[in-house]
């Protein structure tokens, strides 16, 4: 099945150019945000999703190769940014196989992303009773239950998944981010400092820790994420991390406007299948509706 992009209209180029002018009107640090093409669907995702079509047209599947069927296709239309015909998929594939940890997990992840946390927590603790080592399911409820402002059970399961890799950058920022809503920002500082300290710090991930350390400025941030990125995949997907980790802090400065534009920024390069690119949205449909 041929996935269709339509181009740009000229309200959806007049909204980036917005955003853009709101980055280069109000920040001294840096000019002009460095940007990715936005990834488009290979013709091998065109080719896989044929395929899958064609294998569930048979009458001779057992519902069980019929339910990895719908959960393939999903993941698959999940990636292409197709969530509701993933969703369609993976309700289909869990009638037919109630007993998918994977699935109920990525379900979650759609709830939370809707704000139906309930829903969200419900998914993540049956992911959790079918398989529990599954530790994206606890990350994700982590996660979930931060937006959900349940922010001592938030840390919980945050703090249990970054005790299993502690040299893992993005759980020790999200652990940061719960304890900067519920015990504050000194607090917060401290204790993303002492964990850094007792990291290895290897990687691209760590230049987002040192950002909100402030051992970084965040035009070194950009600088240094534009002159590292081998190819488009890697500038999209590291842009899509920086510019919503950027939003976020941003956020806590009150400046609302810089962190619309860069959490729409961050949806630009089209990683769907990033946790950042997923909850972008979320945090622009927060922010729409929060009351001055």
């Amino acid at each position: 099945m041929t996935v269709f992009y339509k181009p740009l209209t000229n309200v959806a180029l007049l909204l980036l150019i917005v955003a853009l002018l709101l980055l280069t009107g109000c920040s001294s640090q840096w000019t002009f945000p460095p940007m990715a093409v936005p990834l488009q669907p290979t013709l091998q995702q065109e080719v896989h999703l044929a395929r899958i079509d064609q294998l569930l047209a048979r009458q001779d599947l057992s519902d069980e190769a019929r339910a990895q069927l719908h959960y393939e296709r999903g993941l698959m239309h999940d990636n292409l940014g197709m969530r509701d015909l993933a969703r369609l998929d993976f309700n289909q594939s869990l009638s037919l196989k109630p007993d998918q940890p994977d699935v109920f997990n990525i379900l979650g992840v759609y709830f939370t992303q809707n704000g139906h946390y309930d829903a969200a927590y419900e998914a993540f603790d049956s992911t959790l009773e079918l398989d529990n080592s599954h530790s994206y399911a606890e990350r994700n409820r982590g996660i979930a239950l931060y937006y959900g402002g349940r922010y001592r059970l938030a840390h919980q399961d945050l703090l249990t998944h970054y005790q299993a890799n502690t040299d893992d950058p993005y759980r020790l920022i999200w652990l940061y981010l719960v304890e900067r809503d519920w015990k504050g920002e000194p607090q917060a500082q401290q204790a993303l400092a002492t964990r850094k300290a007792n990291a290895d710090t290897a990687g691209w991930g760590w230049k987002l820790v040192d950002m909100y350390l402030g051992e970084i400025s965040e035009r070194e941030l950009l600088e240094q994420l534009a002159a590292q990125g081998k190819d488009n995949q890697q500038l999209a997907e590291r842009l899509c991390e920086a510019y919503f980790y950027l939003a976020k802090r941003y956020q806590y400065q009150g400046d609302n406007d810089r962190a619309v534009a860069l959490y729409k920024l961050a949806m630009s390069g089209n990683v769907y299948q990033f946790v950042e690119h997923r909850y972008a949205l979320l945090e622009l449909n927060r922010l729409a509706y929060r009351q001055p």
